[in-house]
């Protein structure tokens, strides 16, 4: 049931009901059956989500579990949990009003759901579930309490597997820019290169800068780890902004850094080390270096805005 009294205000009431100014006792018994209404709404309507989105939810876990360019994803339900109990005063000290406005985005959740459903595009799917929340979010607890979760639904968007086209438009490019650019610096280091296409041929062996090489995987969860180091460790959002921003080029760079070590490692030790324990051994590694920059930039960006503010 959709009303306009704030629940917000029955902490008001309840805090003073000990004293002379006490609102009177049937006020209170409105309030209360109104706040009872609205969780009994936000109870059903769980419910109602998990028997529509729980076979969606079982193929997304195992899409985070077999294919690790989504593993980024086992982070984001956690990390969710953590910032609605972080965040959980601010939370409870925003008004809360429940309105109609919030049903056209419900429908239309719904009908992005039936789309992806009927279309066998699961990309579809996941995104309808963001839609409807955010829709039910705005109905059962007003604007001001959709503004105060945005955030929690970026973050949300961010454990969605991409669709195979969107990634296969932003995965090719990725080759080919890094296997040009590993070609460019191999030759400074004395290894001679005939490059075709994303093929790297090494007096030792042709190098492939395959789908797995382009550096999709590292991109994806650096990003997802920049948004989350930034809510974590930064209250400015500008800087949040550019924090998530940095980790594009910084993955990029540290996938060329990669190739041409693997480069390396073909042309002057061992192509079948080179290509076996090495390449993925530098995988972590160079991940690890990423969250190495990543941090730099934040302590610069840290340095930086403290001597503008000072120099105000």
């Amino acid at each position: 049931m959709l009303n306009s009294t704030p629940i917000a205000s029955l902490a008001d009431a309840n805090s003073t009901s000990d004293q002379p100014q006490a609102i009177p006792q049937s006020r209170r018994a409105v309030i209360q059956a109104v706040a009872w209404q609205t969780w009994l709404g936000v109870a059903a309507t769980l419910l109602l989500l998990v028997g529509i989105y729980w076979r969606v939810g079982i193929k997304l876990f195992h899409d985070w579990m077999d294919y690790p360019e989504y593993s980024h994803g086992l982070l984001i339900p956690f990390f969710i949990a953590y910032l609605l109990w972080d965040r959980r005063r601010q939370l409870r000290d925003t008004p809360v009003q429940s309105v109609w406005a919030g049903i056209p985005l419900v429908a239309f959740g719904l009908f992005v759901l039936l789309l992806g459903i009927f279309g066998a595009e699961l990309f579809l799917s996941r995104v309808s579930f963001v839609l409807i929340v955010a829709g039910l979010t705005w109905t059962l607890f007003g604007w001001s309490m959709l503004q105060r979760v945005t955030f929690f639904l970026f973050v949300l968007f961010l454990a969605i597997p991409l669709p195979v086209l969107l990634l296969n438009h932003i995965t090719f490019p990725l080759q080919l820019f890094a296997s040009k650019v590993a070609s460019g610096l191999l030759p400074l280091a004395g290894v001679p290169v005939l490059r075709e296409g994303n093929v790297i041929t090494l007096p030792a062996m042709p190098l492939e800068v395959a789908e797995a090489c382009s550096g999709i995987r590292s991109l994806m969860s650096l990003f997802t780890v920049a948004v989350i180091y930034g809510a974590l460790m930064e209250r400015r959002i500008s800087l949040r902004v550019f924090l998530a921003l940095a980790s594009v080029p910084i993955a990029i760079v540290a996938n060329v850094a990669r190739i041409v070590g693997t480069g390396l490692c073909v042309q002057y030790w061992d192509p079948d080390k080179a290509l076996g324990f090495f390449h993925e051994f530098s995988g972590w590694l160079m991940f690890l270096v990423s969250l190495a920059c990543l941090y730099l930039v934040h302590q610069a960006l840290t340095y930086f805005a403290r001597r503008v503010e000072s120099a105000r």
